[in-house]
């Protein structure tokens, strides 16, 4: 017996001995690409100089001083996306005169600038998205400086739409002006696609651009979206900031649960009302949220960065074979990075009698569901049946429901374009993969390219976050110009013909 527990305990240490083996040889030998870039900076044409940065801010400025609010039923609002329109028009004459202006459902419209290879020959163009409209600001005496202002002060440009997203749309505008006059003819055909309804669904603006490409059978090489941003601090054991590329965006949409029953006077009520059913099955929902796992974008952006970490945390990521569970448990203490790792499901509306002494003949409730990738709107649905296990309460998919997007390859030299093109801007900073757990525009050009990129550069910390639809909402002259030098980078890169490293 003794020989047999020897036997065994030797057997166990031996094991114990290799896994840690193993375990420190790919804390060592493992190492990811959050600062290493292949071809970086070499043969690199440098950032665009940008002559007057002031004069540059000032046309942002320009740009925020037009109130295009969007939404629901506002006609009024045309008036300010036509005012855009003209002012855009005036602020860069170059690219009106060199590129085609299409304009897409009244208020969208649609930039082409030809390519001087032709697409003909197989070589397809390129999209960057941006939109123009913006989300209502609240109560105005809440801003340091008026929300439609513009004001430049403090180092920065303030305003509604800095950050989300007029800055971006202004900064191309500059980049292709500045391009323009330096002689610049991309190889390949470049669209700029500005909707004008992202911040309700997309559908008018966004989705009717896309759908003008789908009737002429045009695919693109990649396409440039809104998305993550350059984070300072808000990754756990990264001491640099981290340019984090959107690969993938989640699935949004949200159900109605109902529950019907009889209507009648309060003072009489069965033993389960409507709403005391559904109340129930909303509580069983949140009680039991659907699984979590770091696996796809997000494992993939803790495996770019592995040689930026300190040792335990190389040591953890390095092995999600082994330390997955703990990984796991450590993402779901935290609303944002719970989001990452699973498929959130919120209870957003609920709805009974219109009077308090009735009972509703119809309970109703409103659950928001943000997929994540590995799930389907079909696998949500099922979840919750089994979950709430009350045929009683009925599910419906609410109009606009959409799918996870694809996720974009990283072993592409699409991606290391992309990536090379943000260190080229910004070479002290690291770079990686992501999860865009929002959404965006190019979620109705999901079938329209395999590599769609979700990124803004813009640099921010845990006390910016707030501030996107928030008050003060800005951006900082020197981020500004790095806006203007990052979408000429990709241009220039990404309009080459061949855009690998």
């Amino acid at each position: 017996m003794k020989a047999a527990v020897k036997k065994f305990l030797a057997f166990a240490g031996g094991l114990l001995v290799l896994l840690i083996a193993i375990v420190l040889l790919r804390t060592v030998f493992v190492t990811g690409g959050g600062s290493e870039v292949s071809g970086d900076r070499a043969d690199a044409p440098p950032p665009l100089k940008i002559e007057d940065p002031l004069a540059a801010a000032k046309r942002l400025s320009g740009a925020i001083r037009f109130r295009t609010i969007s939404i629901e039923n506002a006609p009024t609002r045309a008036a300010e996306f036509a005012g855009l329109h003209r002012y855009l028009k005036e602020t860069f004459p170059l690219t009106h005169r060199a590129l085609e202006r299409t304009v897409i459902a009244e208020h969208s419209l649609l930039y082409t600038w030809r390519g001087s290879a032709p697409e003909s020959a197989g070589l397809k163009p390129i999209m960057i998205l941006a939109h123009q409209d913006v989300v209502p600001v609240g109560l105005d005496q809440e801003w340091t400086h008026p929300p439609f202002s513009g004001t430049i002060a403090d180092g920065f440009i303030w305003g509604r739409g800095t950050i989300d997203m007029k800055a971006t749309l202004v900064a191309n505008f500059e980049a292709i002006e500045a391009l323009l006059k330096e002689g610049f003819v991309p190889e390949r055909t470049i669209y700029l696609g500005l909707g004008h309804d992202e911040e309700k669904t997309g559908i008018h603006g966004a989705g009717s651009i896309a759908q003008y490409f789908r009737e002429r059978d045009v695919r693109f090489d990649f396409i440039q979206d809104e998305g993550l941003i350059i984070a300072d601090g808000l990754i756990p054991g990264m001491t640099r900031p981290v340019a984090l590329v959107g690969i993938a965006q989640k699935g949004e949409g949200s159900l109605e649960l109902s529950v019907l029953g009889e209507s009648g006077h309060s003072s009489m009520p069965p033993p389960r009302t409507t709403v005391g059913i559904l109340s129930t099955a909303l509580s069983r929902i949140e009680a039991n949220p659907m699984p979590a796992s770091i696996e796809g974008p997000g494992q993939s952006m803790f495996e770019s960065l592995l040689s930026e970490m300190g040792f335990v945390n190389r040591m953890i990521f390095a092995n999600l074979w082994l330390f997955r569970p703990v990984v796991n448990s450590i993402m779901q203490q935290k609303p944002q990075t719970n989001a990452a790792v699973r498929t959130t499901l919120a209870v957003t509306m609920m709805r009974g009698s219109n009077k308090d002494n009735i009972l509703p003949a119809r309970a109703v409730a409103v659950v928001n569901m943000r997929i994540h990738p590995r799930d389907s709107i079909a696998g949500v649905i099922e979840h919750i049946k089994r979950v709430i296990d009350d045929e009683r309460v009925q599910i419906r998919v609410m109009e606009g429901a959409q799918e996870p997007s694809r996720v974009s390859p990283v072993a592409s030299k699409r991606f290391a374009m992309y990536r090379r093109s943000i260190h080229q801007v910004f070479p002290d900073i690291a770079s990686a993969p992501g999860l865009f757990i929002a959404i965006a525009d190019s979620r109705h050009f999901k079938d329209l390219s395999e590599n769609i990129y979700r990124f803004q550069p813009v640099l921010m910390t845990s006390e910016d976050l707030p501030r996107i639809h928030g008050v003060n909402e800005r951006v900082s002259l020197d981020g500004y110009v790095r806006f203007i030098q990052f979408y000429a980078q990709l241009i220039r890169n990404g309009g080459q013909a061949d855009n690998s490293p």
